[in-house]
């Protein structure tokens, strides 16, 4: 199947500026295409997952896919999706931020294609730029006219309220200029981006386009296509929790989270999140499609769904380490053996307990400090009747907590009855 009928079964194509151009470049290996990425935050998060996994997928097709930095536009600011000005990014900021993103991709990458990706900045390129240049050289082939018609301006300059800058206005001439320097310098006729950056990206074929006929005399012709925007079937934004986005940097997001994110899709989105965030084929996808309409209620699909894309994006060493914490709290594991720094993340949302290594209280007390009993006299008696577990094992009556209790020397996990969670920690 070509890259590009993929994409469509999948349900990637939003819009595409030539639909059977495309398909014809992208029928040859070796075809050269890009997307760009400001650095607004220090992590990709899981809306990005939809263009770095397309660029991943035309590395596994043969083609050479450019991961774009963008060193110079991310301090410009975007209006595409905005209805107010962004604040302005410091330099220093974005070279931090493009840091840790270059490392994030190159990982994602070496992970899921075996290879390293291209990636370069915007930066490079512009900042030698002087004023005189970029209004000549670039800003000649704009003119106002077909700008004000773009969703990204047109949203904004018919508010008074907001308006918009000359900055955030000429954001789409910068853009457009990454796609000319990166067709001069390497080939590359294929623009990917997000669905609000249809107007930014044909604004860089039609740079192309003129700029090229003035300065060659050739009619050079280099494509766009976008993706859709993500949405529930709730009608909810994609990417978003109820804590707010979820990262693919696990300092931010622990990849138990964001395992827990992708295995609550609801029935009616896990096929199309199946289709679109992973690189299982028709077979695999029709199968577990199948399985959904007759067992929903075994969850095959969304366990699927989280055990692809964490492994994707965190490793299969992760994917074990969380794969283990649900199996010892759920299921029938032991959670001796489970990484600590997973337990906590799994039980982020129950109560919590912390002590003093020389302030230890005994069981009935922490029942009480973590709301798990009423009274100690109640704890006692939830303890004698045998309701009481640590770390998974049932307490006996006259049992203490000792120091091996503590997982990694720092947590134990209390639990009463099936489902009442408590975690404690010391140090």
């Amino acid at each position: 199947m070509n890259i590009y009928d993929e994409l469509k079964w999948r349900g990637l194509i939003n819009q595409v500026s030539d639909e059977e151009k495309v398909r014809t470049y992208l029928s040859n290996q070796g075809a050269v295409m890009y997307c760009g990425f400001d650095p607004t935050a220090e992590s990709l998060h899981v809306g990005n997952l939809v263009p770095l996994l397309c660029l991943a997928r035309m590395k596994r097709a043969g083609h050479n896919p450019i991961f774009l930095l963008g060193g110079a536009t991310g301090l410009i600011g975007d209006p595409s999706g905005k209805d107010k000005e962004r604040e302005l990014s410091r330099r220093e900021d974005l070279d931090v931020r493009s840091e840790k993103i270059k490392g994030q991709v190159r990982r994602f990458f070496e992970r899921n294609t075996g290879d390293r990706p291209e990636i370069t900045n915007n930066y490079i390129w512009t900042k030698d730029l002087t004023a005189i240049e970029l209004l000549r050289d670039v800003g000649k082939y704009f003119t106002v006219n077909w700008m004000l018609q773009k969703e990204s301006v047109k949203g904004r300059i018919d508010r008074d309220d907001v308006g918009i800058s000359y900055t955030e206005f000429s954001y789409m001439i910068l853009q457009g200029y990454d796609y000319y320097h990166l067709f001069k310098t390497k080939g590359c006729r294929l623009q990917l981006g997000g669905g609000d950056q249809w107007g930014n990206i044909t604004a860089g074929c039609e740079l192309v386009r003129k700029k090229c006929a003035q300065e060659d005399g050739e009619q050079e012709e280099v494509f766009a296509l976008t993706f859709p925007l993500i949405t529930t079937a709730s009608g909810k934004k994609f990417g978003k929790s109820e804590k707010g986005a979820i990262f693919l940097n696990p300092d931010i997001t622990p990849p138990y989270a964001f395992y827990q994110f992708f295995i609550n899709t609801d029935d009616r989105d896990v096929i199309k999140f199946l289709k679109l965030f992973t690189f299982l084929d028709q077979d695999e996808i029709n199968a577990l499609e199948r399985e959904l309409a007759e067992a929903p209620h075994l969850r095959s699909a969304q366990k699927r769904l989280a055990e692809e894309v964490t492994r994707m994006v965190h490793g299969q060493p992760e994917l074990d380490r969380v794969m283990a914490a649900t199996e010892a709290l759920f299921g029938e594991g032991s959670l001796k053996g489970v990484d600590p720094a997973t337990l906590r993340a799994a039980l982020e949302t129950a109560p919590h307990c912390h002590y003093a290594p020389s302030n230890v209280p005994d069981l009935p007390q922490m029942l009480l400090d973590l709301q798990l009993a009423a009274s100690k006299g109640q704890a006692r008696k939830d303890i004698a009747s045998g309701g009481v577990y640590i770390n998974g094992e049932r307490v006996e009556a006259d049992q203490g907590v000792a120091e091996a209790d503590f997982i990694g020397g720092e947590l134990l996990i209390i639990r009463k009855g099936k489902k009442h969670y408590g975690l404690v920690t010391r140090g």
